[in-house]
């Protein structure tokens, strides 16, 4: 997401991404799966319980029997880019990938607001859990991920600060919320605005600003570092102005005595635009090397 014009205005110009190398490339990246007749890769529309609604929700199902570790893949605001790329190549490496739409935005029901979008998440975990989606699905509920972008990444980190069963969590260029809270209202409703509204309803940049000036304590992710100490945490950086919010969170981890956290600084742009295989190759390999504690 792009709302944050204060901070953007400080960024210098970027340097061209680093491309990771051809050893560094996981195969699932440019080859697809053996084909499974039994259990074929699949993707299955869902609709997902939450608050008295139900959101829509995409599960792209790995290939096999399974059970599958699983992603949960957050959005941002509004949503733009989804990292259906993303989602697409965790697949193919193994990984069964849950996407949904908050409450409000691009099509589910109900008005948008950002204390129902962490709502959203804890939901599309217990759906995750239940045992009927999980066989039906082929799940493994103890082996579940939460990843977001940009906003995204904010609903990530305070979600993962309280669910202590996660196998881990990856936040990508992400956004603080309660940064935002910071600014004055007029600047925090300008920002808001220039992100573009077409995509949420019940809402408006009003609205929205107010939410989170009423609430800048709770939604600040720094805040919810003490939690995050003995979380398997990737966090990824860009040169999109919004670093500084991440390496205010992972300065606190490590501050904290946290030594779970993995971090990344690619020069690229907010959505990783030119470095889209470099993204998919690192959120690959750092799964590959998560495992659940003894």
């Amino acid at each position: 997401m792009r709302i944050w014009i204060v901070a953007a205005a400080l960024v210098a110009l970027p340097l061209p991404a680093l491309a990771a190398s051809p050893a560094d490339i996981p195969a699932a990246i440019y080859t697809d799966p053996p084909a499974d007749k039994v259990h074929p890769a699949a993707m299955e529309v869902v609709h997902i319980p939450s608050g008295k609604i139900a959101i829509n929700g995409v599960v792209y199902v790995a290939a096999g029997a399974g059970p599958h570790p699983t992603v949960i893949l957050c959005h941002g605001l509004p949503g733009n880019e989804k990292s259906l790329d993303l989602a697409q190549a965790m697949r193919r490496a193994g990984w069964t990938v849950i996407t949904f739409n908050y409450r409000g935005s691009w099509g589910s029901p109900g008005d948008y607001r950002f204390a129902q979008n962490l709502e959203d998440a804890d939901a599309v975990l217990a759906f995750a859990r239940d045992p009927a989606n999980a066989a039906k699905l082929r799940i493994n509920p103890k082996r579940l991920v939460i990843m977001g972008h940009s906003m995204g990444g904010w609903v990530t980190a305070l979600t993962a600060a309280h669910d202590k069963a996660l196998l881990g969590a990856a936040m990508i260029s992400a956004g603080n919320m309660g940064w935002l809270g910071k600014l004055p209202r007029d600047q925090a409703v300008k920002a808001l605005r220039s992100n573009g509204m077409e995509a949420l309803a019940g809402t408006t940049p009003e609205l929205m600003a107010d939410e989170i000036l009423a609430n800048t304590d709770r939604f600040d992710f720094v805040k919810a570092a003490p939690g995050l100490l003995q979380t398997k945490l990737f966090v990824l950086t860009s040169d999109d102005g919004l670093a500084g919010m991440s390496d205010a969170l992972t300065g606190a981890i490590r501050t904290g005595g946290g030594t779970k956290l993995k971090t990344l600084h690619v020069a690229t742009d907010h959505s990783w635009s030119d470095a889209r295989i470099r993204l998919q190759a690192e959120i690959i390999n750092w799964l590959a090397m998560l495992k659940p504690d003894d």
